[in-house]
């Protein structure tokens, strides 16, 4: 199978399982990473940066992302398109099937098992997240040295602005993204 035909399929597939939204995407990419090295953690890290600092869906907008990165525009837009298509399938099938069995129990089964999966999902990925960007990991494990573990200008920033959120939570996340944004070119991040 052709590179291009590979990573349309492997969008297909993490369009079809990726419950959850944009977040349920991250173990999916992290798979290609490990898989095929299409890309590396640090450049999946960039990704999602970028994906959630950019309007639209994360997960539409880094499908974008990897296939613009693999193969240009029509990477981005062939991408986008695998990752959209089975939600748009599924999504039509079951807005005819749910208005026919909505009080089934069988479907409100299926809804209660799937929700911790998608918190589990998510919490994977926001851990590998967690840990890319404020831990040097490969550098440790390279190293052996406790010294170059810790990232402490990003450990620093995501306290302050972990602090400034929680004091005031009304301030629009874009605000947010702006000042560590500027404070990561300021800093070197």
């Amino acid at each position: 199978m052709s590179l291009f035909l590979r990573m349309c399929w492997e969008f297909f597939k993490t369009g079809l399982f990726s419950v959850g939204g944009g977040l349920a995407t991250i173990p999916f990419l992290k798979e290609m990473s490990y898989k095929y090295g299409w890309f590396t953690i640090e450049e999946l890290t960039t990704m999602i940066a970028v994906s959630e600092s950019t309007p639209g869906p994360m997960g539409v907008n880094m499908a974008t992302y990897v296939g613009n990165h693999m193969f240009g525009i029509w990477g981005g837009i062939a991408a986008t398109l695998s990752l959209i298509c089975p939600s748009i399938i599924i999504v039509l099938i079951i807005a005819h099937m749910l208005e026919k069995f909505r009080d089934s129990q069988v479907v409100q089964g299926i809804f209660t098992g799937l929700r911790p999966a998608v918190v589990g999902f998510i919490l994977a990925a926001v851990i590998d997240i967690y840990l890319s960007s404020l831990f040097h990991v490969e550098a440790f494990e390279a190293s052996g040295s406790l010294s170059v573990l810790f990232n402490w200008a990003a450990i620093g920033l995501f306290a302050v602005m972990l602090a400034f959120y929680r004091w005031k939570p009304d301030t629009h996340p874009i605000w947010i993204i702006l000042i560590c944004a500027v404070m990561g070119i300021v800093l070197q991040l």
